[in-house]
C-alpha cells in the first residue's frame, strides 16, 4: 500500500535522456495541425451545418467524427506535442484504409469513383505524416515506456 508521499509516477523520465524537438520539426507539427483543421474542418463542418444529401446512420457518425477530429487539430496548432496521438491516429486510419480497403479494391479492379477520390489525397499524407511525426519522441514517451510492466 503507497501513501501520498511515495505515489509511483509509471512514466517517470529521465529529463536528460529528452531530447527537445527542433523549432522546425514544431512548425512542420503546426503547419499539419493548421492544414487538417482547414480542409477536414471546412468539409465537415460545412456537411454538417448544410447536408448535400440525406444521411445514414455511418454518414452522421463518419461526418460527426471528422469535424471532431478537425476542431481537436486545431488545439494541436497550439500545443503540437500534446495533440501527437492525433497525427499518430491521422497516419494509422489512412495506413489501414490504404491496406485493408483501397489496396484489395484496386486490386480486384473494383475501386469506385468515391474511393478513388479519397485515395490521392490518402497516398500524399500518409508520406508527410511519416516525415512530420517526431518518431524519436514517439519512441521514448509512448513504445518504450508501453513494455515497462509494474
Amino acid at each position: 500500500m503507497t501513501t501520498e508521499n511515495q505515489v509511483v509516477d509509471t512514466q517517470q523520465r529521465n529529463p536528460k535522456s529528452e531530447k527537445k524537438l527542433s523549432k522546425i520539426r514544431l512548425y512542420l507539427m503546426r503547419g499539419l495541425y493548421l492544414l487538417t483543421f482547414l480542409s477536414l474542418g471546412y468539409n465537415s463542418w460545412l456537411e454538417i451545418i448544410i447536408p448535400s444529401e440525406k444521411w445514414g446512420p455511418y454518414d452522421g457518425i463518419t461526418f460527426s467524427f471528422w469535424a471532431a477530429y478537425a476542431t481537436l487539430m486545431g488545439i494541436g496548432i497550439r500545443y503540437p506535442i500534446k495533440m501527437l496521438p492525433l497525427l499518430l491516429l491521422q497516419l494509422f486510419y489512412k495506413s489501414v484504409w490504404l491496406i485493408g480497403i483501397a489496396y484489395p479494391l484496386w486490386s480486384a479492379d473494383q475501386l469506385d469513383s468515391v474511393s478513388a477520390d479519397f485515395l490521392r489525397p490518402f497516398l500524399i499524407a500518409i508520406p508527410v505524416d511519416l516525415i512530420v511525426i517526431p518518431w524519436g519522441y514517439v519512441w521514448i514517451h509512448y513504445i518504450k515506456g508501453f513494455f515497462k510492466f509494474r
